[in-house]
């Protein structure tokens, strides 16, 4: 007990020291370029991880708690995970600092270890201490980067969607639905879900629906918009097609579904001068 006391006396004189110290060293072992307020941000939490882990120490039950470390090094896990989902950056950006933080921490605890002659079961305690709190940052920031990524992923992918089926009022009454880029089943749930309420809420008399940004469609997809414009037409309102092309037609007619009974033009310009 006295060996660990005098070890978390000397951590907590020496804190700030210490934190700087590896921020530096391992800064210099990757040859990394970091930004002013990023190196602060790390240094701040290093003085945090040697400030609990000197309590720890003194602590029979916490010392052996591989479970138990500071709120901030989870909290600057997670940050490190959302800097890299926001900029696009891969996972191992950050997880390749984990070896050398950990030779790093090894160097200190040793060499502070051998000065206030400590034993080598001693040193090996902390330096497994170390490396558990360690180990613990590292899965936050795994969990922390899938987590964000699948929601940036989904908010990213619903963006695309609002783009890929706006709704363009050009006059009166009426409204254009221009349909961009392939048409698959998730673009059919948000028109289904998203468009056709806000056909409803802003009264349309008129939608034209503009297929001449469409890449491709197939006979289940094509099935799907026709449920769609029945239900506006029971909506009373009129469906007006614009911009299919030969290939588009054929998916269409494979479905078995009666074209020739939907009013169709070949641009957007014809259909609102017949409407």
């Amino acid at each position: 007990m006295p060996s660990f006391l005098n070890f978390s006396n000397y951590i907590n004189e020496q804190t700030e020291a210490l934190a700087q110290e590896v921020v530096e060293k391992v800064i210099w072992r990757m040859q990394l370029e970091l930004p002013t307020w990023e190196e602060e941000q790390a240094v701040q939490m290093f003085m945090e991880f040697w400030s609990f882990l000197a309590e720890s120490l003194l602590d029979e039950e916490t010392r052996d708690d591989g479970d138990a470390v500071p709120d901030a090094l989870l909290e600057w896990s997670a940050k490190n995970s959302e800097m890299q989902v926001t900029s696009g950056g891969e996972i191992n950006e950050i997880v390749v600092r984990y070896p050398p933080t950990r030779e790093v921490f090894n160097d200190i605890v040793t060499r502070i270890s051998v000065e206030l002659d400590m034993s080598v079961k001693e040193n090996a305690l902390i330096i497994k201490r170390i490396n558990a709190m360690l180990d613990i940052s590292l899965n936050e920031t795994f969990f922390s980067y899938k987590r964000l990524s699948d929601q940036y992923k989904k908010e990213a992918q619903e963006e695309m969607l609002k783009l890929s089926a706006p709704l363009v009022p050009i006059k009166d009454e009426v409204v254009v639905l221009p349909l961009i880029g392939e048409i698959d089943s998730l673009k059919v749930e948000h028109i289904m879900k998203n468009v056709v309420p806000s056909i409803a809420e802003i009264e349309v008399d008129h939608l034209i629906v503009d297929f001449s940004g469409t890449l491709t469609i197939n006979e289940q997809i094509a099935e799907s918009l026709h449920q769609i414009g029945n239900s506006l037409r029971l909506m009373g309102v009129h469906v007006v097609i614009t911009g299919l092309r030969p290939e588009l037609v054929q998916a269409i007619v494979h479905s078995n579904i009666e074209i020739a009974v939907i009013d169709s033009y070949a641009t957007v310009k014809q259909a609102v001068e017949h409407i």
